[in-house]
């Protein structure tokens, strides 16, 4: 008898980009989608019905996002697989999301083959790290230097991140769903933190990181 396809759970706020995906992954015979999800919160929903051997899982999405939406999941399910799929080729985004628990991570400018190459690894117990990005982690890790944005929590990183890009209080209060009072508070934190005194300073270290383009 033929071994039973990798079933894949695909988690993205793009239709789009699940659609490439899809035709990707089902275009290969060891895999199939088995469900999609359009946010963490569907992903949380639909994991229990779908029963995917692999969540591929993008981490800049709409409400609780993937980092928390991995969290979850894990804490659901605490055998879940996930890869996480990103637009985002620094360490730091790959440091916490295995951190959180993901069992990979790799970044959309991939070659398609990296992607299959990945779901596989991942479905058999294994962790798969973009060659670039190990790379990365190991060299930080030889240095033994500790990355002051390590300290901040997960919602002040995310704060963090907008107001480095340069959203004000009050946008970042409305997206994240906070009140601008609290904004104003993990803004006190992470310049505390990260001993910076203005916003320009934030997204000098946030490009330092390779967080943000020059």
């Amino acid at each position: 008898m033929p071994a039973a396809r990798i079933g894949v759970m695909l988690v993205d706020d793009h239709a789009v980009v699940r659609m490439g995906f899809r035709l990707l992954v089902d275009g290969s015979p060891d895999m199939s989608v088995v469900a999609e999800a359009d946010s963490g919160e569907e992903a949380l929903r639909r994991i229990d019905e779908a029963l995917p051997d692999v969540v591929v899982m993008d981490i800049s999405m709409p409400g609780i996002g993937g980092l928390e939406a991995v969290r979850r999941i894990l804490a659901k399910e605490p055998a879940a697989r996930i890869l996480v799929l990103s637009a985002h080729e620094d360490a730091m985004h790959a440091r916490r999301v295995l951190k959180a628990g993901a069992a990979g991570y790799l970044t959309k400018r991939s070659a398609a083959e990296a992607l299959l190459q990945a779901i596989r690894q991942v479905s058999q117990g294994k962790t798969f790290l973009e060659p670039q990005i190990a790379q990365q982690l190991a060299m930080q890790q030889v240095s033994g230097a500790r990355d002051p944005l390590d300290t901040l929590s997960e919602k002040e990183f995310k704060v963090f991140l907008a107001l480095a890009r340069g959203q004000s209080v009050q946008e970042i209060a409305t997206v994240m769903s906070l009140s601008p009072r609290t904004v104003g508070s993990h803004l006190y934190s992470i310049k505390q933190k990260l001993g910076a005194s203005n916003s320009a300073e934030l997204a000098l270290i946030a490009m330092r990181a390779g967080l943000l383009t020059p």
